[in-house]
């Protein structure tokens, strides 16, 4: 009884819900443990959001695999291999998942699949260099990504049939504000100590908190009351993932949503292209390990909860407002570049463009997942989270052309090939319709 009134304390604070019999889009049955269902995902969400700033395929691991003497082949490689291998093989899972009437234990296993993965990868970077140590950590990223991959769809399926519309979206922020908070921390003990930047010390340590964090995520996940869902859909995994892809035409609003959230990846690709532009011309020193986590998780902090609450009344807007964001700020940056120059070696340009490029991200990642979940319904979420994840790893992967971009015409090229695609995802994410306000 006395952990349940606490549940309840904390649910209605964190999700500024009085009533916490409000439910709307999920299971009369599930109402009651709504509060201990919102909790115990928003402490596993906190986890491995954590977890992902700390071993952060687009900055940490690179970093690492460069001091540690890997080939440039393999740090490049590590991106479209993270986020590609990640959403690829979700329409396949998705099939396998609706067979199954409770859905957590996928999540549950992804987690546990990415600690092992971070646990191999650790002992690799503890005893081998170079080539050999970016082939292994290649081969344990691949791993890592197909098991997130799993928690991706499972989660979703899983938030929509224990948390009520109007509230998703503060559980997505108060994670992201969370987590962002824990990453400023570990950034700033990073800054403070700029000799262990290049250690392998550093990485060992980042590694091992990745493998504890998920391990932690999987358990408190397991403690969710998710009650039985539909079981109706599933089949051979082949046959009816090809079948699912026709959603993209014969569910419009559905086929909007892909198409925007296609273009939204404008706001993504910006992030690493400016801290390039920033690097080329301005002082690497203001784009460290330590700096570019304190940005980040600034970021994570101060942008979750309100981008979180604005999502849960209006996500399409906030896919349209972190969209005009990002754009600005990459307008701001090209300008910077073309009249000074100089400037980008200021802390407070360099810093400032890259923690208003990480709020917009924040933006687009908390309102694109809200508008999902709520677009949805109980008996379609993990197939259309599938097969729009499964669209968005092919497109990440053409996202590699923007690198022979960059080689052929110049980072400003790239910059403002998404600047163009931003005002698109603008435009398109307004003419969405809103399916997330009560």
């Amino acid at each position: 009884m006395a952990d349940k009134q606490l549940m309840n304390r904390v649910y209605g604070y964190l999700a500024e819900d009085e009533d916490a019999r409000v439910c709307k889009d999920i299971p009369e049955n599930a109402c009651n443990e709504q509060p201990r269902s919102f909790v115990l995902m928003l402490i596993s969400l906190m986890l491995t959001k954590l977890g992902d700033s700390l071993v952060s395929a687009r900055l940490v691991l690179a970093w690492m695999l460069s001091a540690l003497g890997a080939p440039p082949v393999f740090i490049s490689a590590l991106v479209p291999i993270r986020e590609s291998l990640a959403l690829l093989p979700q329409l396949f899972v998705a099939q396998k998942l609706r067979e199954q009437p409770v859905r957590k234990w996928f999540w549950v296993a992804g987690s546990v699949g990415q600690a092992v993965s971070l646990a191999l990868m650790l002992v690799a970077v503890a005893t081998l260099d170079g080539t050999a140590l970016g082939w292994t950590v290649i081969l344990f990223l691949i791993t890592f990504s197909l098991s997130r991959g799993v928690c991706s769809v499972a989660n979703k399926d899983v938030t929509g049939k224990t948390v009520s519309k109007t509230r998703r979206g503060r559980l997505s922020g108060v994670a992201a504000s969370a987590a962002g908070l824990l990453t400023l921390v570990t950034a700033l003990v990073i800054v403070m100590f700029p000799d262990v930047e290049g250690q392998r010390s550093l990485f060992l340590v980042l590694l091992g908190g990745g493998v504890l964090l998920w391990t932690c995520a999987a358990i408190t996940y397991a403690g969710i009351p998710e009650v039985a869902g539909a079981t109706e859909g599933g089949g051979n995994a082949i046959s009816e993932a090809l079948k699912s892809l026709s959603l993209l035409w014969r569910n419009a609003l559905f086929g909007h949503f892909v198409l925007t959230r296609a273009l939204l990846v404008a706001a993504a690709f910006a992030i690493p292209y400016i801290v390039v532009l920033i690097q080329r011309e301005g002082d690497a020193g203001y784009t460290s390990l330590g700096s570019l986590l304190l940005a980040s998780g600034l970021a994570g902090l101060l942008a979750g909860r309100f981008w979180g609450r604005w999502s849960d009344s209006a996500s399409h807007h906030v896919m349209a407002a972190a969209s005009v964001m990002s754009t600005l700020v990459m307008l701001v940056a090209l300008a910077i570049y073309y009249w000074l120059p100089q400037a980008l070696s200021s802390i407070w340009a360099a810093g400032g463009l890259m923690f208003l490029s990480a709020v917009a991200h924040h933006g687009a990642r908390v309102g694109r997942k809200t508008y999902l979940v709520d677009m949805a319904n109980q008996d379609n979420r993990a197939q259309l989270t599938a097969v729009s994840n499964t669209v968005m790893g092919v497109i990440l992967l053409a996202g590699i052309l923007l690198g022979w971009l960059d080689a052929s015409y110049g980072v400003a090229a790239v910059l403002w090939l998404l600047v163009g695609i931003g005002v698109l995802a603008t435009l398109s994410s307004l003419s969405l319709k809103n399916v997330s306000g009560s």
